[in-house]
């Protein structure tokens, strides 16, 4: 019998069906290109053919110009800030889901915050986190919103109380960063007790080995453990074994347990006839033998939603620290680029096969998505920031082209700020660099 276990919100992803504007979409992206292109060749002192300025006049006529891409970053962080930040309490809010804040948003604005130098925003979310989601065990409950008799709180009747083991890594990393960047030793001292926490109540022995489970209520199932494979961050473990002080804890371990899990399901088809080489958003192991399965209900094997994270994870950890077995499951990936090519778009959610699942399309895939391109596509990769990211950004006002929900909001940001190489790794100090 199946386990029961928490679900997150989200439910469809977010985006539209494909319209007639595509093309129009593709010529916006083109054209900012070439704008940039050739502003760098007249600031380098490179001369231009007569031609090719009234080409760019025309081209700079029709589509404004960005300065800089790199302020693109931080005009949307203002914007998300405005958007879903909430003042007074600063929490993170999913207003498309009833304004209800989780974890995982939590851990998404503070990674944000770190990463954009923004260390109000990263200690005002810390602390409404510490306040209203960190339990007695150090773990932070995962969901808070309206309760049924109208308070605001931890949403107990819908699990909102268990952990979501993806948060709550993603928060002890950030406050790791806190740590390098600020200086702040409270930060290391909030770390580690959660990093302590994520071992003992999120971490289960598979087959021998070390593995971060879907949450805290894992441990308890004794046949078999849900894991969400986009949960698993190599490059935030490698972090943990510096800094905890347990010995007991095999974070190096978990490294290559985790790699271990992910390059067998890329060979498992579990409820297809074959593997497309995607990453599932689900899968069920058993504890004893380390077998794969695929979960019943709304927990799917497909590449969407969830598991569109997984190529920015693994993009981190081959650009952080040159792993090969990160890069290695990323050119297993080539529906992607297939699908690109060939359809001019990627869509929303895929079969465990590679089928399309859906007929519209999700910026969040794009920014989970560039850890790919950037990998293993770098021909493709401009191409899919300007086109199908960028696009997204209207240097004008400063602000986005059209309203995205907040988990788009987030996928977009972070693939662009991969592609834009804006992303360090603030635990690496100069002596540990390569």
């Amino acid at each position: 019998m199946q386990p029961d276990h928490r679900v997150e919100p989200g439910g469809v992803p977010a985006g539209s069906p494909p319209t007639a504007t595509r093309r129009r979409r593709r010529r916006r992206g083109t054209a900012v290109a070439v704008v940039l292109a050739v502003g760098a060749a007249v600031a380098g002192g490179v001369h231009l053919s007569d031609d090719v300025q009234r080409a760019a006049a025309v081209v700079a006529a029709d589509e404004p110009m960005i300065a800089s891409e790199k302020t693109v970053l931080a005009d949307l962080w203002q914007v998300y800030k405005d958007t879903y930040v909430e003042p007074g309490t600063n929490r993170t809010m999913d207003l498309q889901n009833g304004s209800i804040t989780t974890s995982e948003g939590q851990s998404y604005t503070m990674l944000r915050a770190v990463w954009m130098d923004d260390q109000q925003t990263f200690a005002d979310s810390w602390q409404w986190t510490k306040d209203n989601l960190q339990r007695d065990d150090s773990l932070l409950a995962w969901r808070f919103g309206q309760r049924p008799d109208g308070s605001w709180g931890i949403q107990d009747e819908l699990g909102g109380s268990n952990s979501a083991s993806d948060a709550d890594v993603d928060v002890a990393f950030a406050l790791l960063m806190a740590y390098s960047r600020w200086k702040q030793d409270d930060y290391l001292y909030d770390a580690l007790p959660l990093i302590d926490a994520v071992w003992e109540e999120s971490v289960v022995e598979v087959d021998g080995a070390p593995l971060l489970v879907a949450n805290d209520l894992e441990q308890r199932n004794r046949t078999q453990v849900l894991v969400n494979p986009s949960y698993l961050a190599p490059y935030a473990y490698r972090v943990f074994a510096r800094v905890d002080p347990d010995p007991e804890h095999d974070w190096a371990g978990l490294v290559d347990s985790s790699y271990a899990l992910l390059q067998e399901l890329n060979r498992q088809p579990l409820d297809a006839d074959r593997s497309s080489g995607l990453p599932a958003d689900w899968v069920l192991v058993d504890r004893r033998t380390g077998e794969f399965s695929a979960p019943s209900g709304d927990l799917t094997t497909r590449f969407s939603y969830d598991a569109l994270r997984l190529p920015w994870r693994l993009a981190l950890d081959h650009a952080w620290y040159g792993e090969e077995r990160a890069r290695q499951l990323l050119e297993r990936q080539v529906p992607l680029a297939q699908a690109y090519t060939e359809q001019d778009r990627l869509v929303a959610a895929y079969h465990r096969d590679g089928t399309p699942a859906v007929d519209y399309e999700a910026p969040a895939m794009y920014g989970g998505a560039m850890g790919y391109f950037d990998t293993v596509r770098p021909d493709l990769a401009e191409q899919v920031y300007t086109d199908e990211l960028l696009r997204f950004y209207d240097p004008d006002s400063k602000d986005l082209t059209e309203e995205l929900g907040y988990y788009d909001s987030n996928w977009v940001w972070f693939g662009m700020a991969l592609h834009l190489d804006e992303l360090p790794n603030l635990n690496v100090t100069e002596e540990q660099a390569p």
